[in-house]
């Protein structure tokens, strides 16, 4: 899919080849849909050149580190972009500003669309709705996000926040973030038996996978413990984790203590092209996320990956994961909260291997018909394309 006739400056501190699912949505949906007339203002990175001379869009990098010495220190940014952004505005006349995010991105996309007289696009993910505390940083947010003329919500649970901070609901649109489907395809090749061979130990017949940034919103914690109760009960069950981040010593002290070395694995940081083999790998993907402190999990794409590769997930139920995981349909909903409702669910996942065949068969067909980049595309076009009356070529001044 090529739309080659939309003109747009797009905002987006992430973007290829940053890793995230956030910088992985953006890369993929204006890869779809845009030409050289879509031009992309993001964070200058190693390796971006090589993205740069390949991306059918046209790539403006800028450095956006803080500044110590500055208060606040992102004044450097907001500046950095919004001048950087003028340029770009002033020679190219986009038709459309997009923000991959409220801030900075989207006040700065705010403030260009209304000075050039263009329609403003904001996309929200969740996490900097119930995260976001500081008193200045709260206001911004709400009043960029009340002003713009149209908001992209990742979940139905962004959408309701985006309610509550006052966004009239006739200017939110749903859409899911997608799935890279040719790469996430169960191959059923040698290199996943021989993957599955190397994580399970001597005597160990089931494989449970964990796929994310160790935060402990996402669980893992939850999963460590269940996976004792597992094999206290003879289910001879192995746990991998794959990913780097800041629990990386509570969650091995864990281990430890509960005495699961070597029946749970740390795999620490995993290459891309290794993803779809350790999720083609595992019987059961799970990722039972929690609410902490306000944190949750806005969506959660790695459902979407589990999913496409033909595996169901045991996920949590707070943030947006319910609309990624549908709850008896293509996987189950477990409280995060409670070691006792995660084990249920996975004991019953793990010991009912037709309702786990069902649940991922559903899973797969789901995840390729709704949530391939050109289906997430074809949504996202009839917004940028001007056929939705609510976001038209030119802006609603009643808000500015």
């Amino acid at each position: 899919m090529s739309h080659t006739h939309y003109s747009a400056l797009v905002i987006t501190e992430l973007f290829a080849p940053t890793k995230g699912g956030t910088a992985v949505w953006f890369d993929q949906v204006y890869r779809h849909l845009g030409g050289r007339s879509v031009h992309i203002l993001t964070a200058a990175t190693a390796g971006d050149a090589a993205v740069d001379a390949e991306h059918p869009n046209s790539i403006h990098r800028v450095n956006l580190q803080r500044v110590a010495w500055l208060r606040p220190e992102s004044l450097a940014i907001y500046l950095r972009l919004l001048w950087s952004g003028f340029k770009i505005a002033w020679r190219h006349r986009p038709r459309q500003y997009h923000a991959g995010r409220v801030l900075p991105e989207g006040l700065i996309a705010l403030v260009l669309a209304r000075l050039f007289g263009q329609p403003c696009l904001i996309y929200a993910h969740g996490e900097e709705i119930t995260t976001w505390r500081t008193p200045i940083k709260s206001w911004l947010m709400r009043w960029t996000y009340r002003h713009c003329d149209m908001v992209i919500a990742n979940s139905r649970f962004t959408a309701e926040r985006l309610v509550e901070l006052g966004v009239d609901p006739q200017r939110i649109r749903l859409i899911h973030p997608g799935v890279m489907i040719e790469d996430f395809t169960p191959r059923g090749d040698a290199q996943v038996s021989t993957l599955r061979d190397q994580l399970l130990q001597q005597g160990e017949t089931l494989l449970m996978l964990s796929v994310g940034r160790l935060s402990r919103r996402k669980g893992f914690d939850t999963m460590i413990k269940v996976t004792g109760r597992l094999r206290k009960q003879g289910i001879n069950v192995h746990y991998a984790i794959a990913g780097i981040g800041e629990d990386q010593d509570y969650l091995q002290k864990l281990v430890d203590d509960q005495q699961l070395c070597p029946a749970v694995s740390l795999l620490g940081a995993v290459e891309a092209e290794q993803l779809p083999l350790l999720y083609q790998a595992c019987d059961l993907f799970v990722m039972p996320n929690r609410e902490v402190n306000g944190d949750v999990e806005g969506f959660g794409m790695v459902y979407l990956e589990a999913a496409a590769c033909g595996k169901t997930s045991v996920s949590g139920t707070s943030g947006g994961v319910v609309s990624a995981v549908l709850h008896e349909q293509t996987g189950l909903n477990c409280d995060g909260d409670s070691v006792d409702a995660v084990y249920d669910g996975v004991y019953r996942l793990l010991m009912d291997e037709r309702f786990r065949s069902q649940l991922a068969d559903s899973a797969q067909q789901r995840a390729h018909t709704e949530f391939s980049w050109e289906a997430v595309a074809s949504k996202t076009a009839a917004i940028f394309g001007g056929t939705d009356p609510a976001f038209s070529q030119s802006p609603n001044t009643e808000r500015s």
